[in-house]
């Protein structure tokens, strides 16, 4: 039980041993949660360890808390996720933002660091993550971004707008349905929906609370992933460029999906956990 006027210490001692069951992170989520209460940095926790909390601030902290302790993701409860040392506005209407999604901006720029003009479609964007980040970093490209959710859109033009990214054009569209015929792009990203749907993950951690719309695709989690590869080559310049996000055990189906399609040199890239995550391929018109 937590005291009626705790330290901040006490607060997130008591937050530390309440989420070890149920969070990897509990010492860190407990001080999220008090700072987002407090409206303050983290470094302000540890400076005034000792300051009190009033009875409307602890009030405030044990409701956050017994929503992380439920499993609902801090990002959702906080309201925004860090991605690219930027923050994201974050809902329900889109995935979270995840560490993993950097290997594909990392290899983007590794690939066309020295292009300073260079056009790129982010297919299903969520919250603007990958196209805002690479916006961020290569600010003259010409970048189009889009999602199938109407809140998803909202969103990602939000998070451009407040990371100062006009530049990046955020639309709505089922895929390229909306894109239009004659457009030509010298890369396209998409972090897809790749899980199957009877993947017992989907039952466990942050994913049951993000939209299943966002994570679940039919023939074992690949069906929007053959859509856009199909799709994809009617948009992409001679010797474009297709990358992709899926599942850690997908790389060789990507590959060979690729391959089968007409795209060469397809290859895949580990991320931060030595897991196969990003696959990409070259299309030459030549081949098609």
């Amino acid at each position: 039980m937590l005291v009626e006027t705790p330290t901040l210490a006490q607060a997130i001692a008591y937050g530390h041993q309440q989420l070890m069951p149920s969070s990897d992170s509990a010492k860190l989520d407990a001080q999220l949660l008090l700072a987002s209460v407090l409206d303050k940095e983290l470094s302000y926790l540890l400076t005034w360890p000792e300051k009190v909390l009033s009875k409307a601030q602890r009030q405030a902290f044990l409701s956050l808390l017994s929503r992380r302790i439920e499993g609902e993701p801090i990002a959702y409860i906080l309201g925004f996720k860090e991605f690219w040392s930027l923050p994201f506005k974050v809902s329900t209407a889109t995935l979270i933002p995840r560490p993993d999604t950097e290997t594909l901006i990392e290899l983007v720029l590794v690939h066309f660091a020295e292009k300073a003009q260079l056009s790129c479609l982010d297919l299903g964007t969520g919250t603007g993550a990958i196209a805002l980040s690479l916006a961020s970093e290569m600010p003259t490209w010409h970048i189009d971004a889009l999602d199938f959710s109407e809140d998803a859109v909202a969103l990602a033009k939000f998070n451009a707008k407040q990371l100062n990214l006009p530049q990046v054009n955020i639309y709505q569209s089922d895929w390229f349905e909306k894109v239009p015929s004659n457009s030509q792009f010298d890369l396209i990203v998409s972090n897809p929906p790749y899980i199957d749907g009877d993947d017992v993950n989907l039952s466990q951690g942050d994913v049951r609370f993000e939209p299943k719309s966002a994570l679940v695709a039919d023939n074992n989690g690949l069906a929007d992933i053959e859509h856009i590869a199909k799709q994809a080559k009617h948009y992409l310049k001679p010797q474009g460029r297709l990358y992709f996000e899926h599942g850690y055990q997908q790389g060789a189906a990507v590959r060979a999906l690729l391959e089968n399609l007409g795209y060469r040199a397809a290859q895949t890239v580990t991320d931060l956990n030595g897991h196969e995550r990003i696959s990409w391929a070259i299309f030459s018109h030549s081949h098609e």
